[in-house]
């Protein structure tokens, strides 16, 4: 945004754009819209990342579903929860609050006159990237949770407690490097930005000449365009942290674990369970930018992109 128009529409309603306010908004945003969604879908989750670790286990995902209810009830489904819970809302308030600084800074401040794109990448993988230092420790307790049979733990404290115990506090971040190599390529927000751009090109009309709602519709559409391609680039990273987390032997280095893996499932084994993930990512990153722009909207801000 140029400081013509910055001048020219220093607020909207009550909150300054990028002030601190507006950002600590966006950061309440970002929590809002990533911790509940990502715990929406944790029957999803479960059975995707246990047929990433054993291709066998399940004939499917339905057939996933109905064996776990058989043994473990409704709630069964819902193993790993409480982790995917907190440690997305951490992800989720430096993904959308620090991407907003890290834009502002890099677009506004730093470097004026850098292409918009590049200013894109560099704002939301600089986010991503901290707040995977948040996730992570919540993300090895989920997958360990989730991939070992009987379950490694019940509940997001006994878990941690069972990994601090046995391996350190660096057995909560064993799986950091893949993290970022799935999570930064994921989060990356030119595709979004780029996506609805497009779109209202496309409708022929500015921004602006759209209602709230109508806006809010776009932020879905692009994000679910968005979230396709992006599960499409992440996922042999997503297989690479879940098989990490769960076969990863004492002593042995990160490089080390990624080269025996590889080894054991080979280029296709990268691939497996990506149209399960392309399904849940999309709809995921769809309901999140719908939820995350639906809140600055009801807080008075402007959406994201498209300008």
């Amino acid at each position: 945004m140029t400081d013509s128009i910055k001048k020219a529409v220093p607020k909207r309603g009550s909150i300054e754009l990028f002030s601190p306010t507006y950002f600590a908004a966006c950061t309440l945003g970002g929590i809002i819209a990533c911790g509940p969604t990502h715990t929406a879908v944790t029957p999803l989750d479960l059975v995707k990342t246990r047929r990433q670790v054993d291709p066998k286990l399940y004939t499917s995902n339905l057939q996933g579903w109905r064996t776990i209810i058989a043994q473990d009830g409704v709630r069964g489904i819902f193993l790993g929860w409480s982790p995917t819970f907190v440690g997305y809302s951490f992800q989720g308030a430096g993904k959308y609050g620090l991407y907003e600084v890290f834009k502002y800074g890099y677009g506004e401040k730093l470097f004026p006159n850098l292409n918009q794109t590049v200013v894109y990448l560099g704002a939301s993988a600089s986010a991503e990237f901290i707040a995977d230092l948040a996730l992570c420790p919540f993300e090895a307790v989920k997958v360990r949770m989730q991939t070992t049979l009987p379950p490694f733990a019940r509940t997001m404290r006994e878990g941690m407690g069972k990994i601090v115990a046995k391996e350190g506090v660096a057995g909560l971040y064993k799986g950091l490097y893949p993290l970022w190599a799935r999570q930064v390529p994921y989060t990356m927000f030119a595709t979004f930005e780029k996506a609805v751009e497009a779109i209202y090109k496309g409708l022929g009309k500015p921004k602006d000449s759209f209602t709230s709602l109508q806006q809010t519709g776009v932020s879905f559409l692009g994000g679910y365009i968005a979230g396709i391609g992006s599960a499409a680039v992440s996922h042999p990273a997503d297989v690479m942290v879940s098989k990490l987390n769960s076969d990863r032997k004492a002593g042995e280095g990160a490089l080390q674990a990624i080269s025996r893996i590889y080894g054991n499932i080979g280029f296709r084994g990268l691939f497996n369970g990506l149209p399960v993930r392309i399904l849940m990512i999309g709809t995921l990153t769809g309901a999140q930018w719908l939820i995350y722009d639906s809140f600055k909207v009801f807080l008075g801000l402007p959406t994201t992109g498209g300008h």
